[in-house]
């Protein structure tokens, strides 16, 4: 087993210092989301030199606005995807194994208020368990009304049939995230976050490094690769147009958004360490309340966006559906004064080329691996549950084009992330944040300066040292809303902790964390519209 000793310090002037050196790379990877860091640390294991490049920081986007499942994807089952279920229930395990102390088993309960739907939904439950085999994390079981209550003690008690219990698993995205880059940078790859790829070089038509922009001053780096490969998520057809214009060969887009609405509740809308999970609401969607770091999570939609913003808003459509589906399965409907956050992710669904992405609902969940005329490789779509599958199938198209020599594959399905503890762990995913949050780190965090000042939250002034110095944080938003998840959890509250953790990061880099800013983002996540 892989085994990490003290953690590995992330001072941003020699991450600068590194990226102004002149070499040709074997792999540059724009994009610091999930797909591009697990590109980054699959390629790093396998030994080749490595690069990555992020505009803003690592998980900033989608990577970090996730449901918080990993799953196999029950709703995929029932569209009859039969492949991805199969390949998402291998990678859950592997996930969970890699990094149990962000990631771990949930069991969900489905409430039965009709006689049909508990033996309806749990035949395809036991095919889901079938699936699973022995990566399964627990059986499917058919529930009295009784015991359904005692899982959700807060459903909605009338009219209740019973219910069906089944496994799934939930974890920390943005944690785990930046675990990935952590545990990418000890095998030598170079990660930067605030630095943003602007141009693809060329070379006789064919792609062969980028100029990148360091965000803070405006700097420009040049950086040669013998592949370089666009994980930038829903942003990937900018980087598409770009290489071919530069070929003369325009190219269509492959992305249609799609946006998903989630809404955070205290902990008494559902008062147990159970999911509640509804496959089809009154008007055909699928509804979800999670229990995570100590709140509620309720969500998702799925509705088409045609813009990009870096912070979407929420639909009042959208708002509308979560609250009012919410009331109907909860015993105490919660309404808009009960939110402490709203956060929005989009999905970057890949459509057919004659699709104009109005129906997000129909669109694959499967990713897409594209290597254009130059050999600039793009990857985009799936899921967080499969982003490892993803990096192997994304470095089997660098070999099958010539890019990069071949090395084998699986050398990360048994490779622990940093913070991975050798013994078990104890706490829940549904536990609020603490110390466990750290892994096998936590010990080395609580030796920081500033371990008993309390910032609020969970968050002490050591943490916040510990994000500057070793998880690559730059502003108030990195540390409250990634290395911490305040701000998804209690906008208020991250919001009134912002000048706390400024003067700290301030010290710590000498660069402004922006903490203005960050409490106009939190009033966002607050904002309900009407």
């Amino acid at each position: 087993m892989t085994t990490y000793q003290n953690p590995l310090l992330t001072p941003r002037a020699e991450l600068l210092d590194r990226l102004g050196e002149p070499r040709i790379y074997d792999l540059v990877v724009i994009g610091g989301g999930a797909t591009g860091l697990g590109v980054a640390l699959d390629a790093a294991v396998r030994g080749f030199s490595v690069a990555l490049l992020e505009s803003h920081d690592f998980a900033k986007g989608t990577s970090s606005r996730a449901t918080k499942l990993v799953h196999g994807g029950v709703r995929y089952l029932a569209q009859g995807n039969i492949a991805l279920v199969r390949e998402a229930l291998h990678e859950r395990t592997t996930l969970l194994n890699n990094a149990p102390h962000l990631a771990q088993p949930l069991a969900f309960v489905m409430p039965s208020y009709h006689c049909w739907e508990a033996p309806f939904y749990g035949v395809g439950l036991k095919m889901y368990d079938a699936l699973a085999g022995k990566a399964g994390l627990g059986s499917t079981e058919f529930m009295g009304a009784k015991q359904t209550l005692q899982c959700l003690p807060t459903v909605r008690a009338q009219g209740l049939k019973g219910g069906v219990k089944y496994w799934d698993g939930q974890f920390d995205d943005a944690r785990l995230a930046l675990a990935l880059a952590r545990t990418a940078a000890r095998q030598g790859a170079l990660l930067v976050n605030y630095c943003a790829a602007r141009e693809l070089l060329h070379e006789n038509g064919r792609v062969n490094g980028v100029v990148c922009e360091n965000t803070e001053t405006g700097t420009r780096h040049t950086l040669r690769a013998r592949c370089v490969v666009n994980a930038t998520g829903v942003w990937v057809d900018a980087l598409r147009q770009q290489d071919g214009e530069a070929t003369g060969r325009p190219v269509l887009p492959i992305v249609a958004p799609s946006q998903g609405v989630h809404v955070v509740v205290d902990r008494e809308f559902l008062a147990s360490d159970h999911a509640l999970m509804v496959p089809k609401t009154a008007d055909g969607r699928v509804l979800f309340a999670v229990p995570w770091l100590g709140k509620v999570i309720l969500g998702t939609t799925d509705s088409p966006r045609h813009d990009l913003e870096r912070e979407p808003e929420p639909f009042p459509e959208e708002m509308e559906f979560i609250l009012r589906e919410s009331a109907r399965y909860l015993r105490k409907a919660p309404t808009p004064d009960d939110i402490r956050s709203i956060w929005v992710g989009l999905r970057p669904l890949v459509k057919p080329q004659d699709d104009d992405g109005n129906n997000t609902k129909s669109l694959s969940r499967e990713h897409t691996v594209l290597a254009s005329r130059s050999g600039l490789v793009t990857v985009t779509g799936g899921k967080w549950t499969t982003y490892r599958a993803m990096a192997e199938d994304v470095l089997q198209k660098c070999f099958s084009n010539g890019l990069l020599d071949y090395k084998p594959a699986g050398v990360t399905a048994h490779f622990p992330l940093v913070g991975s503890p050798s013994t078990p762990v104890h706490h829940r995913m549904c536990d609020a944040q603490g110390w466990h949050s750290y892994g096998a780190e936590a010990d080395f965090v609580r030796q920081l300066p500033g371990a008993e000042r309390d910032l609020g939250e969970g968050v002490n002034e050591a943490m916040v040292r510990f994000a500057a110095r070793y998880e690559y944080a730059r502003t108030v938003e990195d540390v409250l809303a990634r290395r911490w998840r305040v701000l998804f959890l209690n906008a208020r509250r991250a919001a009134e902790m912002a000048s706390d953790v400024a003067e700290i990061l301030q010290q710590e880099t000498g660069h402004d964390p922006q903490p203005a800013a960050f409490v106009s983002l939190a009033e966002q996540y607050l904002r309900v519209p009407r």
